[in-house]
């Protein structure tokens, strides 16, 4: 039996965290409690806390043990979990409300990755991020005044990680073919359709208002959806995912995900024989990293990265079994001008 996930309600616009509370009414919830960090208590959730009259619990982060701590101090009788922030407090609000059998709102102050509307969670455990699978939001309200006003780099990292789905699918569609992996034809158009309309705006998206943050916003959303159709994160994740996630694991200041993913995009495109060049030009003009320097990043530590993504999960892409040996991944970064080397 192949299952499917929804949110119940996803609403956009300027404007909106007042109607946060009719929302919540309508889905027959009453006993909500607020996840936040302390920035974005600041940013957004202080007036939903004014709107709601109801507890708030501070994150911090995204780690194993911080999800069980938040899971505890849930009050007895709460009937909703609203995560209010980025990334890592809407990871939290996943999980921990799944632990205690909960559904959850998603309220995020940026738009960084696809993460706001998706069942799946990155935590921290042992010094390694690992992907979970959770549920997904029972509604997604997104402010677009709020998320306009986060730093533009967010918005070109939600952007990024769009752009990766080009990749994603292409290593779903060879494991389907090499491994016989299910595949869902439905769901990868879905995912395609929203990297697509990101190549066809980029030079809306680079002006950072509040029109470029809906454009990223539908993207992200429908691209969380894709997974919940897919019944996993493929859709939207592939081996750039997993350079993403070896570059988390080596690196001692690693880029946000999204600005990884794009980078690992345009290498794993090459790999593929896809339209990598296309690919990294729309990520210039999104003003989205294509290199390790703008990365910030030391270019061995993408070597190394590239040697061991293969091995971050059990899961099939164009690294295949074996992974890159050192010299190939020096002669990919350099081919794709991602480093020097």
């Amino acid at each position: 039996m192949h299952t499917m996930e929804m949110p119940r309600k996803i609403a956009l616009g300027s404007g909106i965290l007042p109607e946060v509370p009719t929302i919540i009414s309508e889905l027959g919830y009453h006993t909500p409690v607020i996840l936040c960090d302390t920035i974005t208590y600041d940013i957004a959730a202080s007036t939903i806390e004014a709107e709601l009259g109801c507890p708030v619990i501070y994150t911090g982060p995204a780690t194993s043990d911080e999800v069980e701590r938040v899971s505890a101090e849930l009050p007895a009788g709460t009937d909703l979990v609203v995560g209010v922030g980025g990334g890592t407090v809407i990871d939290i609000a996943k999980l921990s409300s799944r632990l205690r059998h909960i559904p959850f709102v998603s309220i995020p102050t940026a738009a960084s990755h696809d993460g706001l509307a998706s069942s799946r969670a990155s935590i921290a455990q042992k010094d390694q991020k690992t992907s979970i699978k959770a549920l997904p939001p029972v509604a997604i309200i997104a402010d677009t005044r709020i998320i306009a006003g986060a730093p533009y780099r967010f918005l070109a990292a939600g952007y990024a990680d769009l752009i990766s789905n080009y990749s994603a699918v292409r290593d779903w569609e060879l494991a389907h073919r090499l491994k016989g992996e299910y595949f869902s034809e439905y769901a990868a158009q879905l995912s395609l359709l929203s990297a697509k309309l990101m190549i066809k705006n980029a030079s809306i998206i680079k002006k950072g208002d509040e029109e470029s943050v809906r454009k990223v916003l539908k993207g992200l959303i429908s691209s969380g959806i894709a997974m919940s159709i897919a019944g996993s994160s493929r859709p939207a994740s592939g081996a750039e995912h997993l350079f993403s996630h070896a570059l988390d694991t080596l690196a001692p200041r690693p880029a946000m995900h999204g600005e990884q993913c794009g980078v690992g995009t345009i290498m794993m495109m090459y790999l593929h024989g896809g339209s990598w060049n296309a690919i990294r030009r729309a990520l210039r003009v999104v003003r989205a990293p294509t290199t390790a320097e703008e990365l910030d990043m030391e270019e061995h530590y993408i070597v190394e990265a590239l040697t061991i993504a293969h091995t971050i999960r059990d899961r099939f892409t164009i690294l295949g079994d074996q992974g890159l040996t050192e010299d190939a991944a020096r002669i990919l970064a350099k081919k794709t001008g991602v480093c020097p080397c």
